[in-house]
This record gives structure tokens, sequence and C-alpha cells, in this order.
């Protein structure tokens, strides 16, 4: 915050979205559920944790800030706590606030815009700019007890996609799949999913994104997993491609492709690299292979209390690697003629470059069932 030049930090976050909990979460890991919830952090006072009435005893429970206000703006509109002390937005803030200047947001992005407005007009300072960078470059590099919750997250990534992979057969459903791996991972402790599972079968492996649906698997063709459980806050990426029978010669050229292409990423990272060299070691292999063009997002970022965060090293990327990060190489063929695919798994930088989170089977995977 002194190196910004920021007098009072503002970390908001809501249950509204797959990154919504996070930066209240890192700072003290109270996961906002039902209400919004903020945290103000100013060099002269202790941190105050803002939220609803109805996350107040939770909060106590889980949150490290122990100053906890109970705001009246942040209650479901039209309920009423008649035993709960409720105070005013205005009179929490400016309490925190102080003489402060110039007020750093941290969720700005998430942050509606009711809430936006109450906050300036309950803080008396003469500017307000975006400070996610502040806690973003932090969540970057992981502690040592981060990197050992990452490493479980990977764990349950594992068993999940192994149970959605053994589930593929011929009749079954994409639903069906999809809920052998979530079981798998409920029972190993996963909270819930960083990203919504993806099994996508035939036609529906073609867009980048895919909803899993009631369609069932046929023989003779894609079928793309893609798992994210998330546990402590932490969350894992695991995606594989399998092919229901014999693949042809271009889709199985291409699946061998993509896994080179990961392993390229994977021997360029190392500490103090540029996120656009690591990226480019595989774009520039798939490139080659005449299918460049189908490689249609960045192929390598970071991964911890969102699935998918900064740093984000695509092509133009300037961002160092630094030892203690945790990088998913997420190699992507989407939007051909027969489908598409992604082989992704996580790393953790080293000394000496990068390290396995995970240890599923890579290569052309293929069911006769």
């Amino acid at each position: 915050m002194e190196r910004n030049d920021i007098d009072l930090l503002l970390v908001y976050s809501d249950d509204h979205s797959l990154a919504g909990p996070a930066n209240v979460r890192y700072i003290s890991n109270f996961p906002a559920h039902f209400e919004p919830t903020c945290i103000l952090i100013s060099c002269a006072h202790e941190p105050i944790l803002l939220t609803g009435p109805e996350s107040q005893e939770y909060a106590k429970l889980r949150s490290e800030v122990n100053d906890i206000r109970i705001v009246e703006e942040f209650a479901p509109e039209g309920e009423e706590y008649p035993y709960t002390k409720l105070e005013t937005l205005k009179d929490v803030v400016s309490e925190a606030s102080g003489k402060a200047r110039k007020l750093g947001i941290v969720g700005l992005d998430l942050m509606p815009n009711k809430i936006y407005d109450l906050l300036r007009q309950a803080l008396e300072v003469k500017e307000i700019v975006n400070a996610e960078s502040i806690l973003l470059d932090l969540r970057a590099v992981k502690s040592w007890n981060e990197l050992k919750v990452i490493q479980e997250a990977y764990r349950i990534a594992e068993r999940g996609i192994e149970a959605c992979l053994s589930a593929i057969d011929v009749g079954k459903t994409e639903f069906e799949v999809a809920a052998e791996g979530e079981y798998a991972m409920r029972r190993m402790g996963a909270e819930g999913t960083a990203i919504d599972t993806i099994v996508a079968s035939g036609p529906n492996t073609r867009p980048i994104l895919a909803r899993t649906t009631s369609r069932k698997i046929r023989r003779n063709e894609l079928v793309l997993i893609t798992i994210g459980p998330r546990f402590q806050g932490y969350n894992a990426a695991i995606g594989r491609p399998i092919y229901t029978g014999k693949p042809p010669r271009n889709i199985e050229r291409a699946m061998t492709w993509a896994v080179e292409a990961q392993s390229m990423c994977r021997e360029a990272i190392r500490p103090g690299a540029e996120g656009k060299d690591v990226e480019g070691a595989g774009r520039r292999f798939i490139e080659n292979k005449g299918l460049g063009e189908y490689f249609v997002y960045a192929g390598v970022h970071s991964v911890g209390l969102v699935e998918f965060e900064p740093p984000i090293m695509s092509p133009k990327s300037e961002d160092v690697v630094l030892p203690n990060m945790t990088l998913s190489i997420d190699i992507p063929l989407f939007l051909t003629s027969w489908g598409g695919l992604r082989y992704e798994d996580g790393f953790k930088v080293t000394k000496k470059g990068a390290a396995p989170l995970d240890h599923v089977e890579t290569g052309v995977m293929t069911t006769s069932r």
C-alpha cells in the first residue's frame, strides 16, 4: 500500500462467480456466501471485515480478521433482523478511513454498482483507484502452506478425472460421466468445483467452452473431460481427451502434437523466463504442424484461488516466472472440423524448472467400450 501511495485498501468478495470469494478468502480465510463481504485495511488501523447479518456467526468461525461488523446495506433487501445489531456502512467506513486520501479497491470488477455507489457516498477520499495488482502480485507466488493445499487439490483432481475416464462408455450420457468424477472428488474433500465440470462428446467438443449435457456418448468420437475441484479455497485443473474407438490419423496426430507442445512449454519454464517465451515454445510447435489457428487462447496461466488467474502467459506476456508459482499448461486445439481437445496439467515452479502437480496418464487415450 505504501509503495502505491494507498492509504486505505478495500477488498471485495461475493459468491456470484467462480472468482467471487477469492479476494477476501486470501486475506481472511472467510469464503463469502450469500451476502457480500469487504475487508478494510489501513496502515494505521486493524483490518475490519464487513458483511451481512446472516454471515455473522459463520464469519466468527472462519475469519482470521477479528473485527467483524454487520452493515445494514449488505442485508438481503426486504429482510428484517430484529435481534442483530446493524451498523451503517458510512459509520464503519468513516471509522476506518480516518484521514485517508486515496482508496484502492481490490475486486472492483466484481462489485455491483449499488455497493460502489454506497461506498463512494460513505468515504470522503479524493481518489479511488483499482488496486487489483497488489493482491494478484502477492497471490502469484505461493507460500509453503499454499503449495501443500494446491498439491492436495491436484490429488483430488487426479481421482476425479480418472473416475470420469473409467466411466466413459458408449450409450452413457455426459451427465452420468461427470457425476462419477464429481462424486469421487467430493468423497476426497472437495468443497466444490473451480469450474463447472466439462464432459463434452462428439460435436460438443468443438467449442472452447462446453456445458455437460444429456447427450449420449457414441462409438468413434472424441470425448473431452475437464475437471477442476476446489479444496480449502484453492483450485486445480486437469483436462484430457479420449477417443471411443480407434482415432482417425488427423485426430491421433493432433493429440500427439498437443502432448508434445505441453512438454515444450514445461521445458521452457524456469525462474526468470518471460511468459511469452514459455507459452511460445508450445505455440510455435503447433504452428509448425499447421494447426496454429486452432491454438485459440493463452496456453499457460497461474492457478490458485481462481482456476484461471494472472499471471496469464500469452504471446505478448512480459510476466516473469518466479519460484513457487503454480502454473497450468493448457494446450488447446479447438474450432476444427473434427471437434476440439485440450491437455491441461499443473506444475510448480522450482529453482531448476517445473515439477508436475499431477500424474494422470497422457498421450493418445482411447477406449474400446
